[in-house]
């Protein structure tokens, strides 16, 4: 090929006229294959500016097909680049509270503190007690599950509660 060629790539004139004859088309390449999220602006862009770092590389019937490489290899990378930082923001999220160290302990020792109390209760309390509280069953339901009269589930709740207050008191 001859060296005027390539040369010609890096003319300021004709670099011009080969982004307003291909931006328009190659934004509209990568928008339709890739969507608005990766911007594809931007890629035309980027890849206007790796052919004129090239320029004396690339010759000018080739310059269409490298621009659209470069541009959909730029999409690539940027949807790779996304993924990998959708992937870390998971993690991150995954790990972390927004709750303070004092706040996460308070919480660890009351959990503790509810555990061992709801052993020390009667298994009729406890029965009762977690079916209306944790189930969210109402005392009718409770009363004919279990087959005691509503009365007594009432009692049952009643007297779990008074045993929790006292001992979760600390707290």
């Amino acid at each position: 090929m001859p060296k005027d060629l390539f040369e010609n790539v890096c003319e300021e004139r004709l670099f011009s006229e080969l982004f307003v004859k291909h931006s328009k088309n190659l934004h509209d390449f990568i928008y339709y294959k890739y969507g608005e999220h990766i911007n594809p602006k931007d890629q035309v862009q980027e890849a206007f500016i790796k052919l004129w770092d090239n320029c004396n590389k690339v010759s000018l019937e080739k310059a269409k097909s490298f621009l659209f490489t470069v541009a959909n290899n730029l999409s690539l990378n940027q949807i790779k680049h996304d993924k990998v930082k959708l992937k870390y923001q998971q993690i991150e999220t995954k790990g972390s509270t927004n709750e303070s160290p004092h706040f996460v302990l308070e919480e660890k020792e009351y959990l503790q503190k509810y555990q061992t109390a709801l052993t020390k209760l009667t298994e009729a309390q406890r029965v009762a007690f977690l079916m209306n509280r944790v189930e969210g069953k109402k005392h009718k339901e409770i009363a004919e599950l279990l087959g005691i009269s509503r009365k007594a589930v009432e009692k049952r709740i009643y007297g779990a509660l008074e045993k929790l207050r006292k001992d979760i008191e600390g707290i």
